[in-house]
């Protein structure tokens, strides 16, 4: 019984953020913490059974999957043979990392690029949130009111549900004031297999979202450093980078193939790590069979379907606010501002990713040869041309950090 509670503890921390992430893209809850639970199974798999995290739904993916389904007429498939695509650019990372080393892989993904890119999500985010708090303001107000106190005074494992305690409170309200539509969990049956879907694919649709893998690859390397930290353990050594970036990349390419949301590794369950002090890995599988258990109760999916948008809403400008602050925060504690050229790549990132989301169609944009209706856009862009303008403007930096790994290996040698 004290397994199965340490494993509920990690299922209520992923939760919140796992099914939000469909709810604002369109694809189905249900599917999505299936897929968070299959993914997780597989992640365990690649990396020996080493790694204690959980993977969940990714918020990095939202404005590119919402990107793909628009381009595509409202047709999720085609955003999901995105994630695959992605899911496979994570598994070349892999091979990479494992055949030419971390280190020099890491030097294209420097802070001033990676911290950059992480701040235009978030940003690109926010108009969307304030969008559905727009359904009630007052509701999204007294929900993002509760999440913020909980967060600023709230300790411990309630700290770390605060999502979770903060759409409660707002669905309670809606519902005592009548502003749900009940149906949906009166009309869903008791069990109900996940309404999965097969992916299409499309050279505009893979433009839009693969590319985004780029942004998230650092974000890895630090949740996985992070994990090893709270355990006590290196886990980019063992077992290793490229197996972690492997399991991720798989569990993306299944979640793409079922019509979930891209999977990542998830910092609220590392937390809960940090607070139990119990590190057991098979903590998390059982995390994940009960999630799998979990997206087969229908009505459960029904009453995922009738929460109000205000109340999502109000989570969400807290969240992807936060989002925003962990990018700003990235490029602050590197201190790499004091290098002009950096501020001109970081500038450069902010003005390319907004362009499209707050500019429409005056956004920047660059047309592909091979056909007139693709364009990469948005993040994307900004992702591609962050890292090769960081090679041009920092290429002393790049010699120096070659100087530096050919002393070591003399040094070795010697």
């Amino acid at each position: 019984m004290k397994k199965l509670i340490m494993s509920f503890q990690h299922l209520l921390a992923m939760f919140g953020a796992t099914v939000l992430v469909p709810m604002l893209t369109g694809l189905d809850p249900a599917v999505a913490i299936f897929c968070a639970g299959i993914g997780t199974l597989i992640f365990h798999f690649c990396t020996e059974n080493k790694v204690p995290v959980f993977l969940g739904s990714s918020f990095a993916f939202i404005p590119v999957i919402k990107a793909a389904i628009d381009a595509h007429g409202g047709d999720l498939a085609y955003a999901q043979g995105g994630i695959i695509v992605a899911g496979f650019v994570y598994v070349i990372l892999s091979c990479l990392v494992k055949i030419i080393g971390a280190e020099k892989i890491k030097n294209y993904f420097p802070p001033q690029v990676t911290g950059a890119m992480i701040a235009v999500i978030g940003l690109n985010l926010i108009p969307t949130a304030f969008d559905m708090a727009s359904h009630n303001f007052i509701i999204a107000a007294i929900t993002l009111g509760v999440a913020i106190c909980i967060n600023l005074f709230a300790k411990g494992f309630l700290k770390q549900i605060g999502i979770l305690i903060s759409v409660i409170i707002g669905y309670t309200i809606c519902y005592f004031t009548g502003l749900i539509d009940t149906s949906t969990i009166t009309s869903a049956s008791l069990f109900a297999i996940p309404n999965f879907t097969l992916p299409k694919f499309s050279l505009e649709a893979i433009v839009i979202i693969a590319p985004v893998v780029l942004a998230v690859f650092m974000e890895h390397i630090g949740d996985i450093t992070t994990n090893g930290t709270v355990v006590g353990k290196n886990f980019l050594e063992n077992p290793g980078l490229n197996k972690t970036l492997l399991g991720d990349g798989l569990a993306t390419m299944v979640a793409g193939f079922l019509g979930g949301p891209a999977n990542t590794t998830y910092g609220e369950n590392t937390a809960v790590l940090a607070i139990t002090k119990n590190y057991d890995p098979a903590n998390l599988r059982r995390t994940a069979i009960l999630a799998i258990l979990l997206a087969c109760i229908g009505k459960f999916g029904g009453f995922l379907q009738s929460i109000p948008q205000a109340v999502m809403g109000g989570i969400s400008i807290m969240l992807f606010s936060m989002i925003t602050f962990v990018g700003l925060k990235t490029i602050k504690d590197s201190k790499c501002v004091e290098n002009k050229n950096n501020m001109i790549i970081i500038a450069t990132i902010l003005v390319i990713g907004l362009g499209t989301t707050y500019l429409g169609n005056k956004g920047i944009s660059i047309g592909i040869p091979v056909t007139q209706s693709v364009k990469i856009t948005g993040l994307s862009l900004a992702a591609i041309i962050g890292i090769v303008l960081n090679r041009l403007l920092n290429k002393n930096q790049f010699k120096n950090e070659k100087t530096k790994v050919s002393i070591k290996v003399s040094s070795a040698n010697n």
